[in-house]
């Protein structure tokens, strides 16, 4: 369908190397675009599907988005409340979905909605959505903390009738279709904030080398170097991770606690250590001039979005070995 047929570990590979953008709103996007909402299209959708969407969102003639979380349903995707009844050969969908990124521009929407009465489970699909169709409402583009160069949505829907042949596999499989998703994504953002906190890193010490205090670099500080040896060491166990997960997933394996670990710890260590290189920027890492203002802002969503950390740590205690007994 256009693309190159290369294994997960092509898209890791890239998502580092765009960790070397400047900002967190660029490489969303892309990542959206990449592993988010054409996922599940490309595993599980119709020839004709693939065709019709994601042969033109992997030329970058369309822009897609992910339809999955709603004001009252963030990481409980569970609790959606957005319907898609079958009315014929049509689905008429209600409800809305919230923090849409690229939904202010997308042309297409991978949704996930309730398609019938069944257990939270099971009663869910993923249906491609255009975008222009009548019945669709863009309320607003959300003034967000960070990633302010990455447009992020809310958006209504009014009895809104798509074709059933927009169904991507199986109807009520959309739950677990997007729990698959969830761990590219989740490797996906590992990968990407590691770079950007391997370059601010880098930066602090150099910074730090040549601001000068009390006669001396603050780098030859002994509190300020150890803590940036503790964050460098923590960066390569974040590393280590985030490579072991991949192979395990390109081998087939279920790697769902591993990338509940990255993400967990890459959100966590974002949140630490731009805070901690911030403190080390002194005055000027409180401006807008400077790398680590702008990474303080942007990766602290990476603690929320794609499961919150508390979301991840009820993953990895349900994927938990039992512990022999003394």
């Amino acid at each position: 369908y256009g693309g190159m047929g290369l294994d997960f570990s092509y898209n890791i590979a890239v998502a580092k190397e765009m960790g070397n953008i400047r900002c967190g709103g660029v490489p969303l996007a892309i990542g959206v675009q990449v592993v988010m909402a054409t996922s599940a299209l490309t595993r599980f959708g119709s020839d004709e599907l693939k065709k019709e969407f994601l042969a033109p969102s992997i030329a970058g003639d369309l822009v897609a988005c992910l339809g999955v979380s709603e004001t009252e349903a963030g990481s409980d995707v569970a609790s959606i409340k957005t319907t898609a009844v079958r009315k014929g050969d049509e689905y008429v969908i209600n409800g809305g979905k919230m923090w849409t990124t690229s939904g202010c521009q997308a042309d297409w929407m991978c949704l996930l909605a309730n398609t019938s009465e069944g257990p939270p489970h099971r009663n869910k699909s993923l249906i491609c959505l255009p975008m222009n169709l009548p019945g669709i409402h863009i309320a607003k583009k959300i003034d967000k903390l960070g990633l302010r160069s990455s447009d992020t949505a809310q958006i209504f829907f009014e009895d809104v009738r798509v074709p059933c042949k927009n169904l991507i596999g199986e109807e009520g499989v959309g739950f677990t279709y997007q729990m698959l998703q969830f761990q590219e994504e989740r490797l996906w953002a590992a990968a990407n904030m590691l770079t950007q906190l391997e370059i601010l890193l880098q930066e602090t010490i150099d910074y730090t080398r040549q601001r000068r205090a009390f006669g001396r670099p603050v780098l030859h500080n002994q509190a300020v170097h150890f803590r940036l040896a503790e964050l460098a060491t923590e960066l390569e166990l974040l590393r280590s991770l985030l490579h072991r997960a991949v192979d395990l997933y390109v081998e087939g394996n279920d790697v769902t606690k591993f990338a509940s670990m990255a993400k967990l710890k890459v959100g966590r260590l974002s949140r630490e250590l731009t805070d901690w290189c911030l403190q080390f920027w002194g005055g000027m890492g409180f401006t807008n001039e400077v790398l680590v203002s702008r990474l303080y802002r942007d990766l602290r969503v990476g603690s929320i979005g794609g499961g919150t950390d508390e979301i991840m740590l009820s993953i990895i205690c349900k994927h938990m070995e039992t512990l022999p007994r003394k």
